[in-house]
């Protein structure tokens, strides 16, 4: 009924001249609420359950429908937006394409949803027009519009009635917490940061498995945010704030390194920059407080940054200390900014402060209702389809009798009536029979149909039973999830630090003359540390020496991180400045200088520590063994803790051997108590995450156990020591006997197998108490650290030992120099 307004107070009816007397306080509350809610429901605030508003959930679903998926074509952008913009967002074309060119950006989203052919822009660039671009549907896109054509969601009309789309996408990850969200509403606003796949699914299944686990225990999976341009977090208190609460918020740390461009010059080369923050802002900064006086030290700025990656370089003036300039940029500069998380979305149509319990929680129960549905959906479709399989399994047993029934009806319906006197058949069958071509009345087609119906009742067997266990249910989401982060998973680019104080007293107790080099960490045969630029003690061709074996060694800077791994499957985090020095020349006794592991961890009872570890981003992760015979590769995110686990180990079980996997192409080597060498690829173990177990790496036998681990590079000499002694003997004694065999005379075999014997036991011998593998020449030494002369290498894998020159307690490897590796 139309109605003409006369005045700010009243309305006039045309039809009725009746004049209706309305508040104008009223009026502009109504809009205005109306308004909000517009805003907060169908534009800037996401859905919990897929993680989208709702523009991005009608181009994904578009796109969907036009079938453009990743092995086809790219489409103009602009086809994209039409079709979007006509059927399904009833607003205008900038914006729908603002949210294609979002889901299009690696440096936006942790997990890019659309695959961008073109100019998208950059963090200091807008992107070209639609009509210059191209797009089709990211990988990723693919596993949150699965199966929508199964009811596993709900669909409504679109804005004119003409469409259905759909309300929620069925989300085979927590899109959500991987890629983030930003919008501003009416009176309120959400701002959550990316995180990694990984580590999101990996809690999501833990709380599949334990619903009542608690935050700390999430965190274990999820110890902060990962952002798709890297960088660095510095505090992790907010973090935990915000996902206790939903609010909180981080610092956000540009990566830079300090480089040698001559002998005397050096420069700050940025690699990575706070999230969303561009190199243009940067530079744009620097120059004004240069200019302003503010910022000194600074004598150019170049951004060589290219395809490959981000390369900010920034040269320091002579005489002005490199670090101090940094700090002075973290501390002036957009090299440093601050995130603040709200972690606002929709839940059951009602805005909420979510944390990340409650965000998982909530993802995890809409997954659930999400696969319970589509589990309903192919069993009825399984079950209709065994049902006309049945019917026409009939019709062909007695074809003979069918055609005759047929050819002598009159019509169609008498057929169909008749069809389901004479065998039986609901109208259904009697249908589909009627509608059968001749060419499927062949034997083969009955073949085809008996193997097609045993199939169906497996298929029934296993949804029904879905449907009714509980557990089951759920452990084919956590299943589908583990499926998700094989396919799409990567690892951790954001590195996490501890909180801002401690960084920060830490870097001003630490002398700014002690620049931050390479160098190598050492770790002795008594449990001495130390560090050094140089190896050249390692590759003495002097007289043999006290703490002449080094067991093991890794690269660090000088103010960086490294990790202890322990007998417990722990890593101990450690810095390298707060270890002694030694001085770089062959004249010095290895380690004499250094300083007992006991200064700097805390071992439980029992607890030993067997080596040492890189924490450095190209780190590519460690490979254990353990005395039970399980053998992991570790993925390196690690977390910024002082000590974590980095396997999980049965009862019982622990830790033999930790080693840095340096090329991937090394071999993995088990040696067992009883005299048995097994070697494989290190390629035949897929790496796992710290909460992983591990798997079978080599066949135990009768009473066994495995006596050491390790890796073993094929591409230089290397060779086995095994010693021998009796199963009665007092403990500390050392072994009876001692063979040094050529690593080449042993063949390998494959992962969980029993390898091959490596030592023949003589009279009184019954298990091997010490073995070793590693680069040519081995070196032993006794209990104190004095050297302990092997005998010549044998080239018989399976003989017997000869009586050693002294007591060995460890054997270990001479090690190459830095320039060799």
């Amino acid at each position: 009924m139309a109605r003409k307004k006369t005045s700010d107070t009243e309305y006039v009816d045309d039809a009725q001249q009746n004049i209706i007397d309305i508040d104008v306080d009223e009026e502009m509350q109504a809009a205005y609420l109306e308004y909000a809610y517009s805003v907060i429901y169908s534009r800037a605030i996401p859905d919990a359950r897929d993680g989208l508003k709702p523009v991005q959930r009608r181009i994904l679903y578009a796109m969907d429908e036009m079938r453009l998926y990743p092995e086809r074509n790219h489409v103009k952008s602009s086809r994209v937006v039409g079709e979007v913009m006509g059927k399904y967002h009833p607003h205008g074309d900038s914006a729908i394409y603002d949210a294609i060119v979002r889901q299009a950006q690696d440096f936006t989203m942790r997990l890019p949803l659309v695959d961008g052919h073109g100019n998208f822009g950059s963090l200091d660039n807008g992107p070209a027009a639609s009509r210059y671009t191209e797009v089709r549907l990211a990988p990723a896109a693919l596993e949150l519009t699965r199966s929508l054509s199964e009811d596993t969601v709900d669909f409504e009309p679109n804005y004119d009635d003409s469409e259905q789309q759909p309300v929620v996408l069925p989300a085979a990850f927590p899109n959500l917490l991987v890629n983030g969200a930003s919008g501003i509403a009416v009176g309120m606003a959400t701002n959550m940061a990316p995180h990694n796949l990984g580590e999101v699914v990996a809690a999501a299944r833990h709380l599949i498995t334990h619903p009542d686990c608690s935050l700390d225990d999430l965190m274990k999976f999820v110890p902060g945010p990962d952002l798709p341009c890297g960088g660095q977090i510095v505090g992790l208190d907010g973090i935990r704030d915000a996902y206790l609460t939903g609010r909180g918020s981080f610092r956000t740390r540009a990566t830079a390194t300090i480089e040698k461009l001559t002998p005397r010059k050096k420069s700050i080369v940025v690699t990575e920059l706070p999230y969303m923050v561009g190199a243009e802002k940067v530079i744009e900064r620097m120059k004004d407080l240069v200019q302003a006086k503010k910022l000194q030290g600074i004598s150019d700025v170049n951004d060589l940054s290219d395809m490959k990656g981000m390369r900010l370089v920034i040269d320091v003036k002579n005489g002005f200390n490199p670090e101090a300039v940094l700090e002075s940029l973290y501390k002036h500069t957009p090299m440093e900014e601050s995130f603040g998380i709200n972690n606002v979305a929709l839940v059951e149509g009602q805005p909420r402060t979510l944390g990340l319990k409650e965000l998982l929680t909530v993802y995890v129960d809409f997954r659930i209702d999400v696969v319970r549905r589509r589990t309903k959906f192919r069993l009825q479709k399984a079950t209709d389809r065994l049902h006309l399989v049945n019917g026409l399994l009939i019709a062909i047993l007695d074809i003979d009798e069918v055609i005759q029934v047929i050819r002598s009806s009159d019509d169609a319906e008498t057929a169909r009536t008749r069809l389901q006197q004479v065998f039986e058949l609901d109208e259904v069958q009697a249908d589909y029979i009627l509608e059968l071509r001749l060419r499927r009345l062949t034997k083969f087609s009955r073949l085809e149909l008996e193997k097609e119906q045993a199939e169906l009742r497996e298929q029934i067997a296993a949804l029904q039973a879905i449907l009714d266990d509980e557990k089951l249910l759920r452990k084919t989401v956590s299943g589908e999830l583990a499926d998700v982060v094989k396919t799409h998973g990567t690892p951790r680019r954001t590195v996490l630090l501890e909180g801002n104080g401690a960084q920060k007293t830490a870097a001003a107790a630490t002398p700014l003359e002690v620049p931050d080099d390479p160098c190598w960490v050492l770790l002795s045969s008594t449990g001495l540390l130390a560090r050094t630029t140089d190896a050249g003690p390692l590759t003495s061709s002097g007289s043999r020496r006290k703490h002449d074996v080094v067991t093991s060694r890794v690269r660090a800077t000088a103010r960086g991180d490294f990790g202890v791994i322990t007998s417990q499957g722990r890593m101990v985090r450690l810095n390298a400045i707060d270890l002694p020095t030694l001085p770089p020349t062959n004249d010095a006794p290895v380690l004499a200088g250094g300083a007992p592991l006991a200064a700097y961890i805390d071992l439980a009872k029992g607890e030993q520590p067997l080596s040492l570890a890189s924490l450095s981003a190209d780190s590519k992760g460690l490979a254990i063994g353990t005395e039970h015979g399980v053998v992991k590769r570790v993925n390196p995110d690690y977390p910024s803790k002082d000590s974590f686990e980095v396997i999980s180990l049965k009862d019982g079980d622990k830790v033999i051997g930790a080693v840095e996997v340096l090329t991937g192409d090394e071999d993995l080597a088990f040696i067992t108590s009883d005299a048995h060498l097994l070697r494989y690829a290190a390629n035949l173990v897929r790496p796992q995450g710290r909460s992983g177990g591990g798997v079978a790496g080599v066949k135990l036998g009768k009473d066994a156990r495995a006596l050491w681990f390790g890796t073993v590079d094929t591409s230089v000499p290397a060779v086995v020591v095994t010693g021998a002694g009796a199963s009665g003997a007092l403990p500390g004694t050392g072994p009876e006997s001692i063979k040094v065999t050529p690593y080449d005379e042993y063949p390998t075999k494959g992962r969980a197998t029993g390898g091959v014997r490596c030592h023949r036991f003589l009279r009184g011998e019954d298990q091997l108490v010490l073995a070793w593998a590693g680069a040519a020449p081995a070196r032993a030494a006794g209990p104190t650290g004095a050297a302990v002369e092997l005998p010549a290498a044998d080239g018989k894998r399976d003989g017997s030992g000869v009586q050693p020159a002294g007591q060995v307690a460890v054997v270990g490897g001479s090690f190459a120099s830095p320039a060799a590796d």
